[in-house]
């Protein structure tokens, strides 16, 4: 199986244009629960592809509009690279999508959509997840500040982390896409010069720095304060350690989530991630 037989075709895909703003893809992200967006430049010759902005990226840089200064680099490949060779590039780079290019930009493929190859059969795999389950698992404790908790993520360098409860039971599982989804960018006008950031406001992020005496344009991304119990998902989907990888790849297509916590009876022993599945199919 190819690329080009898993991949959406790049009528099908989302882009943003050169040269676009932040708020335009801002708007994509939330609205389709993407991880990221291809950046084109129309030419006579058809879209040239020019990078990638992640949501990542649009929370730890608020005050930047410009797309081509928010761009990622990423490995590309083409729609004849066998879907096997995708899928080590994506583990090998830790790249969630791989826009393929031959010349033009000609549509993407993504970590999904490997994974719905593996769910339909046309990528077979016997294993189960417990052989590519991690036992490390990013937890948070459910009324821990959504603040604090995006940081959690961003420091761990994982796009979910598990909910405990007070007895240290799974409660529910928040993802990136649950805070990029509350996120919004909050416009101001602050004083340099000796008008440093509130000591007390240890939740946001300044978009500029006393440099001066005068009034500049400020953006900051606000994130609610709330408990994470009011921004997780409380009904949990998850796997056995019996689980086979194609019912696992099954259950994350058809819930759209990215991770299934495994656990035996009610204990919390591991989880499996979308990207773990990829590397049943070179391995």
């Amino acid at each position: 199986m190819n690329v080009a037989d898993a991949m959406t075709p790049r009528d099908d895909v989302v882009t943003a244009e050169l040269p676009g703003t932040r708020a335009d893809v801002l708007e994509y992200l939330q609205e389709r629960s993407f991880s990221s967006v291809p950046v084109v430049n129309p030419t006579d010759d058809g879209p040239e592809y020019r990078g990638l902005i992640s949501r990542d990226v649009l929370i730890e840089q608020p005050d930047e509009d410009q797309l081509v200064m928010l761009m990622d680099e990423v490995p590309t490949t083409t729609s004849e690279t066998s879907l096997e060779a995708a899928a080590r590039t994506m583990v090998e780079e830790n790249a969630r999508r791989l826009p393929v290019v031959d010349g033009e930009f000609e549509g993407i493929v993504t970590v999904t959509d490997v994974v719905h190859a593996i769910a339909t059969g046309d990528q077979e795999t016997d294993d189960a997840v417990e052989s590519y389950a991690s036992a490390d698992v990013n937890t948070t404790y459910e009324e821990t500040p959504l603040t604090v908790a995006e940081r959690e993520l961003y420091y761990a360098n994982v796009p979910y982390t598990v909910a405990l409860d007070d007895e240290g039971r799974m409660s529910g599982v928040l993802t990136e896409v649950d805070i990029i989804d509350v996120a919004r960018i909050v416009e101001g006008e602050e004083e340099t010069g000796n008008n440093f950031p509130d000591q007390d406001s240890q939740w946001s992020w300044e978009g500029i720095k006393g440099v001066g005496s005068r009034y500049l344009p400020t953006r900051d991304i606000e994130i609610p304060n709330g408990p994470v119990s009011e921004f997780m998902s409380d009904e949990v989907v998850t796997a056995s350690v019996e689980t086979t990888l194609q019912e696992a790849a099954q259950r994350m297509i058809s819930n759209d989530i990215e991770q299934l916590p495994m656990v035996t009876g009610e204990q919390l022993v591991g989880i499996v991630c979308d990207v773990d599945l990829l590397e049943a199919l070179y391995e």
